[in-house]
């Protein structure tokens, strides 16, 4: 039996414990929306056409409690996780000034073999932050698709 189609990734989560911390990096110095949030539990923005969620890991370790009206699972991270943003390749010069204008220390910035280029950064909770084009894990068809 094939699987359906999976259209994407619709959210992603980091977890960190200061949640004043992570929005004011992410909504303050990335200039990223806020959409939700529940002080204490999380902070959630708008990437693009997906949704970065900021949780506290010790406020979702156990999920939702009982008799809750949204029953989510317990879910969290420990230590440094990952979350890499799409953007222009055209605009990784430019990224790159506005972190160091924000004192942002650049961990990495280098071409992989494919020719795209990456920076990364932390974030306060000590997450690796990656900015890079489509093109590290997609090339353009000439029909206007592209190609894994």
């Amino acid at each position: 039996m094939t699987a359906p189609e999976i259209l994407g990734t619709l959210e992603s989560a980091l977890y960190a414990p200061d949640l004043d911390a992570a929005e004011a990096f992410f909504a303050g110095t990335l200039g990223m929306r806020v959409i939700a949030r529940q002080p204490g539990r999380h902070v959630f923005f708008a990437a693009g056409d997906s949704v970065l969620l900021v949780f506290d890991p010790d406020a979702t370790a156990a999920g939702s409690p009982a008799g809750a009206r949204l029953p989510v699972p317990g879910h969290g991270a420990r230590g440094p996780g990952h979350y890499c943003f799409r953007v222009a390749a055209g605009a990784l010069d430019a990224w790159r000034r506005h972190l160091e204008a924000h004192d942002i220390a650049i961990e990495a910035d280098f071409t992989w073999p494919n020719g795209a280029r990456s920076i990364y950064v932390r974030d306060p909770a000590g997450n690796s932050v990656e900015f890079a084009p489509s093109v590290l894990w997609f090339r353009p068809l000439s029909d206007g698709g592209r190609e894994p």
